[in-house]
C-alpha cells in the first residue's frame, strides 16, 4: 500500500487541522519517553582497571527494535507539528524566513544549559582523579544525541518550502533516492550512506505534512492494519535477503541501520505508521481524558529536556554504581539482570526529574526572533551541531568552540529591533 497515491481532500482543499491534535502530542512524548527507556536499558557496562567496557544488551533481541526504535513517529509527529506551526505563520502573513528563526532558536536553545553543564565536566572530574576512560565515554555519548538536533534542523528549514510542492511528487522521489543511496553505500562506498539522513528523514517528515493536511484520514481499520503488515513484512524480506540488519539501532562492529539510516527505516515507518494510525481512535480518546491531558501539557513543552538531559542522568547513576560501588551489570536476561533493572531504571529516572525540573524552564529562549541573517544564523547553529555530535563534550578545542559558534548564531537569529516576531504561535503545543 503507497503512501504516495492519496486520495485528495474533499473539495480538493486540505481539511483545517485542530489547533491542538492530542494524536500528534501522544506520539511526540511516547516516542521520546520510549527512546529514553531504550538507552536506559540497553547499556551494559563492565569496569575494570580504570577503563570502561560497553555492550549492548538488545544485541540478542534484534526484533524488539523493530517497536522501540520510534525515531521514525517521531520525525513524523515533528512533520505534522511542522506544518501545522508554519500554516498558522502564513496565516498571519509571516514570512519563512521568520518561522525559520523562530523555530530554530528553540530547537538550539535547550542545548546551552547543557554545554555550560558538560564543557567543564570532564576537567572538574579529571581534577577529581576520575579515570580520564570513562568520562571520555561518557562526554562523547551525551553529545552523540545532538544528531537529532542536527537533522531535524534541515527538517524545519526545509518545511516552508516543502509543503508547497505535491506529495505525490516529492515522496517517490525521496524514496527512490534513499534505495539508489543504499545501492552505492552497500556497494563499497560506505560514507555515500549519509546522503540518506536528507532523504530518509525528510520522507517520513514529508508524511507528516499529509497528516497534517488531513490526507491521512483514510488510513484507519483494515487499511491501516494491511499498511502495518505489509512494511513490517517487507522489514522482514528486507533483513532475509540482506545485506540489512535485523536490528534497527546500531550494534558495535556491524552494519547500521540508523547511523547511517538506510531505506529498511522507511519500510519499518510503514509498518509503524499503520500500528499508530489503527491505534488512532483509542490513542484520541485517551488523550482527552483530564488526567491525560494535564500530563501531556506538562511533559510536551518539555520533551527536548528530557531528551537531552537522559544521558545524563544516565552517566549519573552509572557512575556512582561503576565507580563508587563497582557494581557491573549483570549477564543480560539472567535473573540479576531483572531484578536490578527496576532499581536501576527508578535511580535514573529520579535524576532526571530533577534536572527537567531545573533546566525545563529554559526551554523557551528570551527575546524574539529575527530573519534578517536567518542564512547565516542557520549555518552557524547547523555546524555547531554537528562539531558537538561529532565530538561531545570531550576535554579539547572543538567543544567551547562549537559552543561559542551556537550561541553566535543564536544571537544572530534573535531580534535587534527592526521586526516584530508575531504572536506566539497557538498550533503546537510542544518545542520539537
Amino acid at each position: 500500500m503507497s503512501l504516495t497515491m492519496l486520495p485528495p481532500s474533499r473539495a480538493g482543499v486540505p481539511a483545517s487541522p485542530a489547533p491542538r491534535d492530542r494524536f500528534v502530542d501522544i506520539l511526540r512524548v511516547f516516542g521520546m519517553v520510549l527512546v529514553v527507556v531504550q538507552h536506559w536499558t540497553m547499556p551494559v557496562l563492565i569496569y575494570a582497571d580504570g577503563r570502561l567496557s560497553t555492550g549492548n544488551a538488545l544485541a540478542g533481541v534484534p526484533l524488539i527494535t523493530w517497536i522501540s526504535q520510534v525515531m521514525p513517529l517521531v520525525f513524523f509527529a515533528g512533520g505534522a507539528a511542522n506544518a501545522i506551526s508554519w500554516r498558522s505563520a502564513a496565516r498571519r502573513g509571516e514570512a519563512p524566513g521568520l518561522w525559520v528563526a523562530r523555530r530554530l532558536r528553540r530547537l538550539a536553545w535547550p542545548v546551552l544549559p547543557l554545554a555550560f553543564v558538560w564543557l567543564p565536566l570532564p576537567y572538574v572530574l579529571a581534577a577529581l582523579g576520575v579515570p580520564a576512560q570513562p568520562v571520555e565515554v561518557a562526554a562523547r555519548t551525551v553529545g552523540q544525541l545532538l544528531w537529532f538536533l542536527a537533522v531535524y534542523l534541515l527538517a524545519v528549514v526545509a518545511t516552508p518550502y516543502l509543503t508547497r510542492l505535491p506529495a505525490g511528487r516529492v515522496l517517490p522521489v525521496l524514496a527512490v533516492g534513499a534505495v539508489l543511496v543504499d545501492v552505492v553505500r552497500f556497494s563499497g562506498l560506505e560514507q555515500a550512506g549519509y546522503l540518506n539522513v536528507l532523504f530518509v528523514w525528510l520522507a517520513v517528515h514529508q508524511v507528516g505534512f499529509l497528516y497534517a493536511e488531513g490526507r491521512l484520514e483514510w488510513l484507519t481499520g483494515p487499511r491501516a492494519l494491511a499498511l502495518s503488515v505489509a512494511g513490517f513484512g517487507m522489514v522482514a524480506g528486507l533483513v532475509a535477503a540482506g545485506p540489512y540488519p535485523a536490528s534497527m539501532i546500531g550494534m558495535p562492529g556491524a552494519v547500521s541501520n540508523m547511523a547511517p539510516p538506510s531505506a529498511c527505516m522507511l519500510a519499518l515507518f510503514a509498518g509503524q505508521l499503520g500500528l499508530a494510525m489503527l491505534l488512532r481512535p483509542t490513542l484520541d480518546r485517551f488523550g482527552r481524558r483530564p488526567w491525560t491531558d494535564t500530563l501531556l501539557t506538562v511533559l510536551a513543552p518539555r520533551m527536548m529536556t528530557l531528551y537531552l538531559w537522559h544521558m545524563t542522568a544516565l552517566t549519573t547513576v552509572a557512575g556512582i554504581a561503576l565507580l563508587g560501588f563497582g557494581v557491573d551489570t549483570p549477564d543480560v536476561g539472567t535473573p540479576s539482570w531483572w531484578a536490578r533493572m527496576p532499581l536501576w531504571l527508578a535511580a535514573m529516572t529520579i535524576v532526571l526529574l530533577a534536572l527537567v525540573g531545573l533546566f525545563g524552564r529554559m526551554e523557551e529562549p528570551p527575546g524574539t526572533a529575527s530573519a534578517r541573517m536567518v542564512v547565516v544564523g542557520t549555518l552557524m547553529i547547523g555546524a555547531a551541531l554537528t562539531a558537538l555530535m561529532i565530538t561531545g563534550f570531550s576535554i579539547g578545542v572543538v567543544p567551547p568552540l562549537a559552543t561559542c559558534v551556537l550561541i553566535a548564531g543564536l544571537l544572530v537569529l534573535s531580534h535587534r529591533g527592526a521586526e516584530r516576531s508575531g504572536a506566539p504561535d497557538p498550533a503546537v503545543t510542544g518545542r520539537v
